[in-house]
């Protein structure tokens, strides 16, 4: 028995005690792991980690059961190590034993380092709770919704609240989990977070204290401006009803306002890469609204002084009875329903307001805009010019048939070219002043006279052919009859020359006086 104990004694002892232990430890170390991950488990599922995660990141992630795993590891890793060093493998023991010091080592910074997150979180949940349901309480969502259409701000604010203090507390975590590689930037990041919000909270009292200023002004704007009755004398200036100068007026001084609330807001931002261009776009807006205001004035006095003074001229043309002269002239049916002072009143607004917007674009730095009107406005002169010369020239041209028609009865056909003749001259003139196609109209103007030439050369020459030979035949006789007398006449003279030279001188005389008087008669 005593041989029995010793045998036992000794081997338990020696390599099979070894081996025994470490199984024994491997196992507890396994048993207690998997105590350890389920406990951690049902510890986390209890507070519901993952609802609170997910719901937070948005996304869906088993947090619970990668750190019951975690656990698990850790726990059976040290059971593992354990066993190793029962069988004194050091080799392999040594790295799975520095290892699980380590770890031991850096489990109370891990522990203050989720204790901070937790404090963090909690903070920032409250914060977001807290600041959400006193916006909600508020109307500033049905204002900006009503007003600015856009979504609710309450919860985006609070969200923004909620995130940036967990970023304040990031750095303390990764401080206390010895990360410097990502401590430094991003403690570096909240610094210059910190160091604007100062900044930003001035920056924001400014734009707030502008928009109340600039809600007050237009208000008083808006009523001092319907007190005036300013709207009554735009209605009569032809501004519809649906336009309200009150509303305009006010709008403009709270745009005005606004502007230079937010131009100080960006300065005091102090943001040079953002607040330097803005800050210079609007200041080049507020240089131009001036000028707006002074183009918008321009165009608004010349259409108020152009439409009274128009309403004078077209009742004096009525008066003078300007109406009458496009049934005497004949163009009524192109003119239709339309009178001739009122379309002279109509040609008054347009050229005035043509003036006016020149000027409006100059004063707003619309070179281009000036000198497109300024050409227009030249053409169009052409244009009115070669309207009256045409309006002046149909009027001729009937006026002339007329006469032509009431001088010799049946005449109408000569009448009908007279006026054809004429109106055809007038409209080449009133082209040619209008500056349509000059050449064009000055060949087309001259083929037409030639061809006019040519046609009446053509007809006289052949209708008037049996005639010019009969004339021609009728000069031919008469010269040979004239001949023919001549030569009797000299030989009467040569025989009585010898009997009495009185005689010959005198029936030589006779004979002359014949042939002036045939000569007399033949070209008559």
């Amino acid at each position: 028995m005593n041989n029995t104990l010793g045998w036992f004694n000794h081997n338990l002892a020696g390599p099979i005690g070894s081996v025994i232990g470490a199984i024994v430890i491997f196992i507890f170390g396994w048993i207690v792991a998997m105590i350890g991950g389920a406990l951690i488990r049902n510890v986390l599922a209890k507070v519901n980690l993952n609802q609170r995660i997910n719901s937070s990141t948005g996304k869906q992630h088993d947090i619970e059961n990668i750190i019951s795993k975690v656990v698990f590891w850790f726990i059976f890793i040290i059971a593992i190590s354990g066993a190793l060093n029962q069988l004194n493998l050091d080799s392999i023991s040594t790295p799975f034993a520095n290892m699980v010091n380590q770890v031991l080592s850096f489990i109370p910074n891990f522990i203050a380092a989720v204790a901070i997150g937790v404090v963090g979180w909690v903070v920032a949940t409250v914060a977001r709770t807290a600041i959400s349901t006193a916006l909600s309480k508020t109307t500033m969502d049905e204002r900006l919704s009503a007003e600015a259409g856009i979504q609710p701000l309450s919860s985006t604010i609070s969200d923004v609240v909620y995130w940036f203090i967990l970023l304040i507390f990031l750095p303390m975590i990764l401080g206390q989990l010895r990360l410097t590689g990502l401590l430094e930037p991003v403690s570096g990041m909240v610094s210059k977070m910190l160091d604007f919000i100062p900044n930003m909270v001035i920056a924001v009292v400014i734009f707030g204290v502008g928009y109340v200023i600039a809600k007050i002004l237009r208000s008083i704007v808006t009523n001092l401006v319907s007190t005036l009755n300013i709207q009554s004398v735009a209605n009569k200036a032809g501004v519809s009803n649906d336009t309200s100068i009150a509303n305009i007026a006010g709008t403009l001084v709270f745009l005005v306002v606004i502007i230079s609330s937010l131009i100080a807001s960006l300065d005091a931002l102090k943001i040079e890469v953002i607040s330097r261009p803005a800050t210079n776009m609007l200041n080049q807006i507020m240089q131009a609204i001036p000028n707006i205001i002074a183009a918008a004035a321009i165009l608004g006095i010349a259409y108020y002084v152009i439409k009274f003074v128009a309403n004078i001229v077209a009742n004096l043309l009525v008066n003078t009875g300007i109406n009458e002269l496009p049934n005497k002239v004949g163009v009524q049916d192109i003119l239709g329903e339309k009178r001739v002072s009122d379309l002279v009143g109509m040609l008054l607004v347009f050229f005035t307001m043509l003036f006016a917007s020149i000027e409006a674009s100059n004063r707003l730095g619309f070179n281009r805009v000036s000198d497109l009107i300024s050409l227009f406005i030249t053409f169009s002169a052409d244009i009115l010019l070669g309207a009256v010369i045409l309006f002046i020239g149909f009027w001729l041209a009937n006026l002339i048939a007329g006469m032509v028609e009431r001088s010799e009865k049946g005449s109408q056909f000569l009448a009908n070219i007279v006026r054809v003749l004429i109106m055809g001259l007038v409209l080449a003139m009133g082209l040619k002043a209008m500056g349509i196609a000059d050449s064009i109209v000055n060949l087309a103007f001259g083929l037409t006279l030639g061809a006019v030439a040519v046609a009446f050369a053509l007809s006289f020459g052949l209708g008037g052919q049996e005639a010019a030979a009969r004339l021609l035949r009728n000069m031919q006789d008469k010269a040979e009859r004239e001949a023919n007398k001549i030569n009797n006449a000299s030989e009467s003279t040569h025989i009585t020359q010898g009997n009495d030279n009185v005689q010959g001188v005198n029936a030589t005389s006779t004979t002359f006086h014949q042939t002036s008087s045939f000569n007399s008669e033949d070209l008559k």
